[in-house]
This record gives C-alpha cells, structure tokens and sequence, in this order.
C-alpha cells in the first residue's frame, strides 16, 4: 500500500490543516484512506475521522511500545489503500531533548513511512532552503520524499520559495506550495483545536479543504513518492497481547455517535486469547460533546476480553444503559458543559447508586471531574454540581496544569489490576480537582523521565478515578481486569 507521514519543523506549522485537506482530497478521489495520529493527542484523530470516514489510530511508542505502534498501524490500516500519519510537534520532537523517543521521526522509520515535510513559508524566501537541506540530513534514516511550503502569502512570494529551492542540489521534491486561506482554519480553545464534534464538519467545509489542497499541491507526486515497503510487523509479542485483535475491512470503533463512517453497522471482530468463549459483560460507555476522548484500543482490548460497549450520552440520557455491570468515563469537556451536566439529575443519582452498589466505575481526567462535587469557573460564574461521589471539587484555571507522558504502578489492588500493575498514558488539563487527603491514592506517578509526582489515582469502593488517560494497549491485562471486575459484580 501506500502510506506517507506528514511531518513538520514545529508545531504551528499547519500538520493538521494540510493533512485534513490531503484526507479529503484523497477521498474525493475514491480512495479508502487510514488516517493516524503519532502521540497521545485525542482532539486531531477526531478530525481525521470526519475529514476521512474512517477510525483515526493514536501510534505512540512511548506508551505502547514498537511492537504496538506497528500492531496499531496494521490494524488502522485494514482493507485502505492509502495511509496519512500526522505527526507531532516538530519532526524530531519526542519526550526529551536528546533522543529521538516519542517522536515523529521514530515512527517513520519504525514503519518504513516516507516523510512530507509541511513548512511554514511565512516570512521565508531563501532560507527555506536552508531549513529544507538541514532537516532532509540530519537523520541519514529517515526519508524526506517531499516539501510543502504552506502560508505563502502571494504569487510572488511562491517564485521566490520556488527559485530558493531549485537552487540547492539534492533537495527532496517540491510538492507545491499553499497560499494562506483563512476559511480552510479550524477554530481553536485552550486544549487546542475544538473538538470534531463542534466543528464545521460539513460536506461543503472538507470540499473547500480538498479544493485548497489539489489547486497548490502535485498530488499525484505525492502518491507516486509514498509507497510503503511490505509491512514487516511482529504481530505477536511477549507482552499479553497476542491473539486479541481480528479486525474486518470496513473499520474500528466509532469516533462518535453523529459521525456516519464507511461500512456503518459493521462491528469489530474480536476473539479472546486461546479463542475461549466468555460471558459477555455490558459496560456502559459516555460519548457525546463532553467526552469523547477515548483510544480506540482501549475500547477493542474491552471488547476482547468479553464486554459489550453500550454508549450513552450524560448530556441528553437521563438513565443509564440497562443491564450493565460497569461504567467507563472517558475525557473530554465537561467544564464547557457544565450547566447541562449538573441539571440532569436523574442520571446523576442513578451514578450515585450504582457507585453505592457496588458497580465497578473507571474514570479518566474528564471523568474525573465528573465524579467529583462540581467545578467552578467553568461554563458560568458559580459552582456547578456534579456526581459527588467524592469529597472533592474541580476548578479551571488559567495556565495549563499538567502535560506530559505518565507512568503508573499500582500501590494496591484495583479494578484495572492487582498491586504492582505498570501501565503507562498522558496528562494534559487546565484543571485541578481539590481532594480530601483520606481518599487512597492507588497511583504511583512518574514522569516519562523517571520523576516522581504526587500519588493519584483516586479509589472509592469500586470506583477508580484519574487525571491520567492510560492506554490499555501499554498494559493490555488492564482491559482484562476491568471486564472480570464486572463480571465479578452480581448487580444491586
């Protein structure tokens, strides 16, 4: 198949504005194109679905390791013909600053994926160029197959980027060049881009991204430059996740629920290990507005291990699924919907008994907030009250709290795992949640650089709570654990 990353210099550079242009040129073409995301980030694989009809996949190797990256790419890229990775940050930006973990560049060439360099022309005549030649050499690994030069502010500042250029020998390609277009930009807030629930995913707004793409850009080039060497995956591994996986061609799980996708109504195939059959487990699943953000592995290691997902919607369902033996609530945005979360009283108070009762409840950074007494400078000028189930409250603030790759090791037994469990995610919130010091911390936290940070991993009963969006594929007996929790749980 074919398959190419689309790279940049820095962030800012316009990585997702010109990949969801490519996505939907590529589309309008016919073409059953993968879209993935290096890095933990869940706001951009959104896009991606819309721009693209199909399951945007999260490849981080930090958190899962090389063998999931590839496994995640093999999986993303059932029955397509084309695969488009953004990437993240800068081309060689990753966890720290002297190595290559974690980044863009890593992921290439652990996938043997051809690099389209998207740079920033802004201001820039000649020494693009000079950007150009040192980012093409600095990893004689990685293959530059091309240039984009976006934000060209004019027809003759495209000559001069042009003449710059093809006066350098041996410089990758020059795909085209972009011109500056306001309408193609997506809105953005304090996480970054909005949501691909509230965007203007229309017909008519990815047409004009299609449009903006082919009119500057040689696409055919640039498929011409991206074919992707046979796919040498190990598919198995010494990890816990063998034989969970058997994906069909039409795709994965759904990004969200007003979001029609290609092969609708098909379901993932999943088999658990050794192809035991188990009692399936209902686990009820929040996906709306508020929360959405959710890895689809997470949801699939799920399904593996014997649950049925049932999504529901905290804003507008005023119960909770029936029959179901557990609670997953994902991140999201639930301070920008506060008013609406906290008048729908029913369904908190059906969280509240089933909390009382027993029900093992997962909840992650969103989540959390969620289950917390409510959070204050969110969506109105007072507190808002939520489910309550701890003694805590959550506010926003204005700088960024926390960002960054998280390692967890489980002081106790959870619902997730026994004491000892190592798994691994990312943080990333304006909040803070202000919590009793008696609540157990089952979390002992650490950076991706080996420091250690305060303990978390909030536990009530069978409710387990966190900052922390933990990848189930970095530990996949996570999933497994969760599911046999429900299963162990006989219902009120």
């Amino acid at each position: 198949m074919q398959a190419f990353v689309i790279a940049a210099p820095a962030s800012g550079s316009g990585k997702t504005t010109v990949t969801l242009a490519l996505l939907a040129a590529l589309r309008r073409r016919g073409l059953k194109v993968a879209p993935f995301k290096v890095g933990p980030d869940f706001i951009d694989p959104g896009h991606h679905a819309a721009a693209s009809g199909r399951v945007s996949r999260n490849l981080d190797a930090w958190m899962c390791g090389a063998a999931g990256v590839q496994r995640s790419f093999a999986l993303g890229c059932a029955g397509a013909e084309v695969a488009v990775i953004e990437g993240v940050m800068g081309l060689f930006d990753g966890a720290d600053g002297g190595s290559e973990a974690g980044s863009t560049a890593a992921v290439a060439k652990l996938l043997n994926a051809p690099v389209i360099l998207v740079i920033d022309a802004k201001g820039q005549a000649r020494s693009v160029a000079a950007l150009i030649k040192g980012f093409s050499e600095f990893d004689p690994a990685l293959m530059v197959a091309g240039i984009i030069l976006n934000r060209v502010a004019s027809p003759r500042h495209a000559e001069l980027l042009r003449a710059a250029h093809a006066s350098v020998p041996g410089l990758p390609p020059l795909l085209g060049v972009l011109p500056r277009e306001p309408q193609v930009a997506l809105p953005e807030r304090y996480l970054g881009l909005v949501t691909a629930e509230v965007a203007p995913e229309n017909v008519v707004f990815y047409e004009r991204l299609a449009e903006w793409f082919e009119a500057g850009v040689d696409v055919d080039g640039l498929l011409k430059g991206s074919s992707l060497p046979p796919f040498q995956g190990e598919g198995r591994g010494g990890d816990g996740f063998d034989a969970v996986f058997l994906v069909n061609a039409q795709d994965q799980a759904h990004p969200h629920p007003n979001l029609p996708l290609e092969g609708e109504g098909t379901k993932t195939i999943v088999t658990p290990p050794g192809g035991m059959e188990l009692d399936k487990v209902r686990i009820a699943v929040a996906r709306d507005e508020a929360f959405s953000f959710c890895y689809p592995e997470n949801l699939e290691l799920l399904e593996a291990a014997g649950a049925e997902i049932e999504f529901f919607s905290p804003l507008r369902n005023h119960h909770l699924p029936a029959g179901i033996s557990g609670l997953y609530l994902p991140g999201g945005y639930p301070e920008l919907y506060a008013p609406q979360l906290a008048a729908n009283l029913p369904l908190l108070q059906a969280i509240r008994t089933a909390a009382s009762a027993g029900m093992p409840i997962y909840a992650e950074c969103g989540g959390l907030i969620y289950l917390s007494g409510g959070v204050d400078g969110a969506a109105s000028d007072h507190l808002q009250p939520f489910v309550a189930l701890f003694p805590a409250w959550a506010r926003m603030l204005p700088q960024r709290k926390a960002l960054g790759y998280r390692q967890v090791t489980f002081r106790f037994d959870t619902i997730l795992g026994p004491a000892g469990t190592v798994a691994r995610g990312h943080e990333f919130h304006y909040s803070e949640v202000v919590i009793a010091a008696e609540v157990p911390r089952s979390y002992a936290l650490s950076r991706a650089d080996g420091q250690v940070l305060e303990d978390e991993g909030y536990v009530l009963n069978n409710v387990l709570a966190s900052y922390v969006h933990l990848h189930f594929a970095s530990h996949p007996a996570l999933a497994a654990s969760l599911v046999e929790s429900c299963r162990r749980w006989n219902g009120p």
